[in-house]
Parts: structure tokens; sequence; C-alpha cells
């Protein structure tokens, strides 16, 4: 049977009114002569009256523009909508905007640095630096710095000082091999190329010296190569001014930043989807609508304030680096690390945790359920007075962890689980400072985001499973993708099923307490005899047996018509998968969800495929099983662990269940 929905966190009167969403329905209500009581009623009004709720945002942050906007938006069906027409905007200006040279910007760390800390005012003159080296290379407004880097300090100022100069930016972490990043950066035809001489995980230093030789020979339109030096690698030799060293621009003495300002839905950088199984699409992010959301999430669902630090763990390749960089408009300190998050032990980002007095440590569903499984007690351990939030993305997260963050973290903690998108660069649906945290449940869904879950007849559903949708418009959507003409794979991305209407991919149900759970992809979901199944329920029920380190699970339909599941397990050092354990996992399944969810057969495999941004690959293992051609079923340089997908191929007949 499923467990009794638990409240297991309520906020203090006084976290509720001290915080800005308090403050933000206030002036809201007074702006309108509204009675907003709560965030359900905000929430509503923020939907009906979505072209006066983004209007808000504009205003109540006080974002410096030029030019005059005639309407807000546009009534073009989605996904064609334009937003504030007429103004011109820079999203890094507002992240300076109110600084003081003395206040802290970041702090950042690596596996084998020590912590460096950087001021405002020193942050000023290395982008300035940066900026002017960007000029003098010829860089105009529009065209593309990409990055082949980590996340260190030097990546994040080369960032900023593109963001300032109207640049389009784009990264990836170092880890992603050089094919990978090159079915990305080519699309963009880049014109300056930053890249890490090395970079260093698990206690391994990576050369990638030869690598970003390969990178630089495929990139047809570079002018420029800015090396980082990092790990004691030195660049190669220069043979000529096309090649300069980060070193020689971080100690700018001008603190004078340019900002260009651009209309409000110029590009500011270009994410890519996973390009797990094709040539990954270019997702263009405007400066307005990643300034309108970032400021909306960062301080009014995430509570985030000035002078709190801000960590959230990520790599150049995920969302989520951009997002961190968003905590600095709320006014807080950003901290960077670069590594494994299990070096040099699993609980070793728990005692940075305490030792830098974090308030909001954020990091993926995986991580917290590999530190529930090794029975980690983070809490006792180290002095975590300081933490406010715990924020948790990448994958649904399991009610017993929750239960896990509460008993082993911190019993006042305000667990901010959330769900978004490389898409939209931020969360759908994610935390509320005002409501109750309930095991399992994802608080609410976001101001300005119009959420259902729609049955096959595309009816809104509450209280049952379905696809998620997104009926309104939002300024944080796509403006384009990159060489898409005429919206075509912008469309069969999100509007193929429901014309005018976002589909996200996600399979969700809205709870009867108004959270979200969020049951796996829906491509990936598992249609057994008729029976639809998300994966996400299999991998909650177990978690609870500790002899399973991780699990995934695909259904197979054979051209019979006849429907094979395999589960398979890796298991911890020293577990066997016998008739007990088999028997073990079965009731589990049975007594958790339901009789439908035991598999046909369980297999052991030594490790469990993922994307570089910590995804599992049921779709691409199911294709496999299915014998596609594996060069469409998955692309091996936009894995974490390419490896661990040659078991299936090998043993493609038994796993199948041929």
């Amino acid at each position: 049977m499923k467990k009794e929905i638990q409240k297991i966190w309520s906020p203090a009167s006084a976290q509720i009114e001290s915080s800005e969403l308090y403050r933000f329905r206030t002036w809201v209500n007074h702006k309108y002569g509204l009675q907003l009581r709560n965030y359900q009623q905000l929430y509503e009004w923020s939907i009906d009256l979505y072209v006066n709720f983004w209007q808000c945002i504009l205003e109540y942050f006080e974002m410096e523009y030029s030019g005059i906007y005639s309407e807000v938006c546009s009534n073009d069906p989605m996904p064609y909508v334009r937003w504030f027409d007429g103004i011109q905007l820079n999203y890094a200006e507002h992240l300076f905007k109110n600084k003081a040279d003395t206040d802290m910007a970041f702090i950042s760390f690596t596996e084998s640095s020590e912590l460096r800390y950087t001021t405002w005012g020193q942050l000023k003159g290395q982008v300035a630096s940066v900026q002017k080296f960007y000029k003098s290379a010829g860089l105009q407004k529009g065209d593309r710095v990409v990055a082949y880097c980590s996340n260190i300090l030097e990546t994040s100022v080369c960032m900023l000082a593109a963001v300032a100069s109207g640049l389009v930016w784009s990264s990836c972490s170092p880890d992603f091999g050089v094919s990978s990043a090159l079915d990305r950066f080519k699309q963009i035809e880049p014109i300056i190329l930053v890249a890490v001489t090395a970079y260093s995980y698990g206690g391994k230093v990576f050369d990638k010296t030869s690598q970003i030789q390969e990178l630089i020979s495929g990139l047809k339109n570079l002018k420029k190569v800015l090396w980082i030096e990092s790990c004691d690698i030195a660049a190669p030799k220069f043979e000529n001014d096309q090649q300069v060293a980060m070193t020689s621009l971080m100690n700018g003495e001008s603190k004078n930043i340019q900002f260009e300002r651009v209309a409000f839905s110029d590009p500011i950088w270009v994410l890519y989807s996973s390009g797990t199984t094709g040539l990954p699409k270019p997702i263009v992010h405007g400066h307005g609508g990643m300034l309108l959301e970032h400021y909306k999430y960062t301080v009014l669902q995430n509570d985030i304030r000035k002078g709190e630090r801000f960590f959230w763990y990520s790599t150049t390749g995920w969302m989520m680096w951009n997002f961190v960089h968003a905590s600095l408009l709320a006014g807080a300190t950003a901290v960077l690390y670069d590594g494994s998050p299990g070096y040099p032990k699993l609980d070793s980002l728990w005692q940075k945790c305490a030792e830098l007095k974090m308030h909001h440590f954020g990091t993926s569903a995986p991580f917290l359920v590999a530190c529930m499984k090794e029975n980690l007690e983070p809490g006792v351990q180290f002095d975590l007075g300081s933490l406010r939030s715990i924020g948790s993305t990448g994958s649904p997260l399991p009610a017993e962890c929750f239960d896990w963050v509460y008993r082993a973290v911190k019993e006042e903690v305000w667990l901010c689980s959330m769900s978004g998108g490389t898409d939209v660069c931020t969360a759908f649906v994610g935390s509320c400072i005002e409501r109750p945290v309930y095991a399992g449940q994802i608080q609410c869904r976001a101001l300005g985001a119009a959420v259902q879950a729609w049955d096959d007849s595309g009816r809104s559903v509450n209280q049952e499973v379905g696809e998620m949708v997104i009926t309104r418009p939002m300024p944080c959507m796509p403006v384009f993708f990159w060489n898409d003409q005429g919206f075509e794979k912008y469309i069969s991305s999100y509007f193929e099923m429901y014309p005018g209407v976002w589909r996200h991919g996600d399979w969700i149900e809205i709870t009867a307490e108004d959270g979200v759970i969020i049951h796996g992809r829906s491509d990936a979901t598992l249609n057994r005899q008729g029976v639809r199944m998300g994966t996400a329920e299999f991998y909650s029920a177990l978690n609870e047996l500790e002899e399973i380190a991780d699990a995934l699970v695909v259904n197979l339909e054979k051209t019979n018509g006849e429907h094979f599941m395999p589960l398979f397990v890796q298991l911890k050092s020293g577990v066997l998968l016998n008739d007990e354990l088999r028997k073990k996992i079965n009731t589990c399944l049975r007594l958790r969800c339901s009789p439908r969810h035991v598999p046909d057969e369980i297999f052991v495999c030594p490790d469990i495929p993922y994307t570089i941004s910590g995804k599992k690959m049921e779709g691409p293992v199911k294709k496999v099983l299915l014998k596609a051609d594996l060069k469409k079923a998955y692309n091996p340089d936009a894995m974490r662990n390419p490896l661990s997908m040659q078991y299936f191929i090998t043993n493609v007949d038994s796993l199948s269940g041929n």
C-alpha cells in the first residue's frame, strides 16, 4: 500500500511575513485594490491576468531599460508571442546594479584548489578587462562566444563579459567529448572559444589541450581562443596573437563595464537539448525573458535574500549553472564548485556547506538519494546552523528522501524540490515559502506558469496523472531555436500534440494539497497492457531496499503484441542477486506500487546509463534493446558514463526477452 501524505515542515509566520513574496503580494494588492490573502490566490491571479503579472515583475524589481513598450505581450499564439517590444535592457547590468565594491560576489573552489573570494570590485575589473578583449577582437552585438570550460571563476567572468557586451554565450563542460561539443558549437558559428586546459574529477586531472586543438580545428569561424590554464596544465605555446592566456586579463584595473542594452528578446545564451539520440537542439533564450523569470524565481519562489550564500552543484553544460548566476540578482553571493560531488568523501559538500555557512544548498535528487542510502547524517556531523533551504532537481525526489533530509540533515530546513528544464532555464513547479512541505511533493506551481495535467482527451485533471502542459505564454520560453526556419523544430518539440499549448514531456499529478508530483518523463512512461506507469514510481519504491544502489526500468513492446518489462539493478558492493533478493524486490514493487509494477525479469548491470546532466537514459536503453540503429539510439559523447551502454549492446538478446 502507498504511504499516506505526510506533512513534514511548515513555515513560521515570521518566515512568511519577512519574505519578498509576502511583500510582493501586498504590493500587488495595493496597486490593483485586491485582497489576495495567500499564495493560491496570488497564483490564480498571475495566470488569469498574466499580462498584469509580468508587467508587475518588471515594475516591482525596478528594472532599468530604454525605450517604450506599447503592450506587454502580443496576442499571437505560442510560440510566436512577443514580449515588451520597444524596450532595450541588459541582464548583466542588473546583476551589477546596487552592488558595493567590498561585498562578496563569488566564493569558488575545486577539488584541488583553495577557496577563492571575489568581491564585486574585483569582479568589475575582471569583467571589464575581458570585455575589452572581446572588443579588440572585433566582436559585435549578437556574435557568439562559446566555452569548453569547468565551473570556475574565470568561466563566470567570461560569461558576464559576453552578456554585458550584447554577445551570445554558450558553454559545455570539458567532460563532453569533442564531437559532442562540436555538435553543439558548430551550429551557432562562434567567433571566440574560451577553453580550460584541464579539470579535476574524482582526484584525477584530465588534460584537455589536445581535444581543444581538435575543437579549434572544427570551428571554422573562430578569430580568437582564450585559454584558461588550470590544474597546473599549461596552454600550448602561442604561435600568433589569435590565442591568449586568461591570466593576462584577470588583473584588470578598469572597473568601467560597458552594458550594451539590447532588445528585450535579443539572445542572451544558447542552451542545448541532451543530444542523446540526435543532434542537440540549440535553444535560444532572450535577455528580457531570463531577467524577469530569474528575478521572479530566485527572489519570490526561492526566497534568496541579500547577503546570503547560494550554492547549487552543477557543471557549465547544465542550465543550473546559468541559474546559479541568477542568485546574484537577489544580492546573494554565488558559490561555485568544480569536481565530483562525492570527492574525497560523499559528505565533503556537506562539510563545505558548514564551513562556508551556506544559506541555500542545491543539488540533484540522485545525490540526496546516495547520501540517504549511505546513512549519512550531515546534521550530526557538521554545524549547518546557517542552512535555510535545500534545493533538489534533475529527477523526482522520492518521499523517503524527504524523510531523510528532515531526520538526518536539519529538522527546520526548507526542502525545495523543483522541476523545469533547459527549455526555459528555470522551474515551472517548485518552492513556496508560505506553504508546508509534504513528503514526495513539489510545493507549488510557480507564479505565471499555467501548469496543468491533461488526460488523453486534453481535459485538465486534478489528483490524476496526466501530461504536463502550460496553457499561457511565459517570457522565459525560448525566443527561437538557432537556424530553425519557420519554427519547425520549435513547434515539433513542444506544440505538435496540442497546437498553441506547450507540452513539456513530463507526466505529472496535481495533488489534493495543490502540490505537484512528477511521475517521470512521458516519453519514458511504461504502457503495460494499456496501463500507464511512471518510472519514478519504481525508483521511489526501490530506494527503500538497501541492497540496490541504482535501477532502471523499460517496457518493450514486441511486434507480436506482447510486452516484456525488464528491471536493471546496480547492486551495492558484495551483494548478490539471489532468489531471496528477487522476491524482496518484487514484493516491494507489488506492495508499494501495484502487481503490474512487478518486472518480467530482473538483471544485474554494472552501471546505469546517465546523460552528462544526470538523467537516466530509459529511452536510449529501450532503443538499444529493440535493436534500433545504434548511431540513432544514443550518442556516447552526450553521456556521463558511455561504457555503461556496452552491457546492453553485448547482451541485447538475453535482456530483451528473446
